[in-house]
């Protein structure tokens, strides 16, 4: 049966239900339809599967699991053949401990030495980083777990990146911002991207169709799932 054929068959109540979550973490079952529930967990540099009820922000205590070299340690390497193996490791940790996706790698540009999340990127260089980003995905999908670039796009900062607006002409957003996720997406086709908080040009990253539909879906070839950040 088709993913087509099953949503035809889905209530207005159960698609709802397969957007909205059944808790932070896992999506909600439809097991009248063979549909299972499934587990994201934070994953860049190690998995971080979460085990009881969440706190405010949805976090709490997780499974022990490997603690890998950050994104930006291994883009010294220069090495794709250690980031693919190493994305390897992180798929079948992550299917050992029942997760289905997992949320990175992060590939955005490190537009300032101050970003706040800079040790998960791997670089200023859009080839280093799109290359090496593909490498993690091969390898964390060869272990049929769902590998999540983000943040999509042009979310280089921390700071009120919630609220933030990026600015930008299209040669500058093609060539440094999106080039790496073009890379990733032609030559790794992940299953999932993950758009970004902050607003492109005016309108929020999450809900951008030059971005996500003229972009990312047309001109990519991307048929994937999109899923919003944290709290998108």
């Amino acid at each position: 049966m088709s993913i087509d054929d099953q949503i035809a068959r889905l209530s207005l109540l159960e698609k709802a239900a397969l957007v909205s979550g059944e808790n932070t973490w896992q999506t909600r079952a439809i097991p009248r339809l063979g549909i299972n529930s499934i587990f994201l967990a934070d994953g860049p540099h190690g998995v971080r599967k979460q085990t009881g009820s969440g706190d405010h922000l949805g976090i709490a205590g997780s499974l022990p699991a490997t603690c890998f070299p950050t994104a930006a340690a291994v883009a010294n390497s220069w090495n794709a053949e250690l980031a693919q193996e190493i994305g390897t490791a992180l798929g079948r940790e992550a299917s050992d401990q029942g997760v289905q996706v997992l949320l990175g790698p992060g590939l955005n540009i490190k537009r300032s030495p101050l970003g706040g999340r800079s040790f998960e990127y791997f670089s200023e260089d859009p080839e280093i980083a799109g290359t090496l980003a593909a490498a993690y995905v091969r390898g964390i999908q060869s272990q049929h777990v769902a590998a999540t670039p983000k943040h999509f796009a042009v979310n280089s900062q921390e700071l009120r990146r919630m609220a933030s607006d990026s600015i930008i002409d299209e040669r500058t957003l093609r060539e440094l911002y999106l080039s790496a996720f073009e890379t990733v997406v032609r030559e790794a086709a992940p299953w999932a991207i993950m758009s970004a908080y902050n607003r492109v040009n005016g309108t929020y990253a999450h809900e951008n169709a030059h971005l996500l539909t003229d972009v990312l879906r047309e001109q990519w070839g991307f048929d994937g799932a999109v899923v919003s950040d944290w709290g998108g």
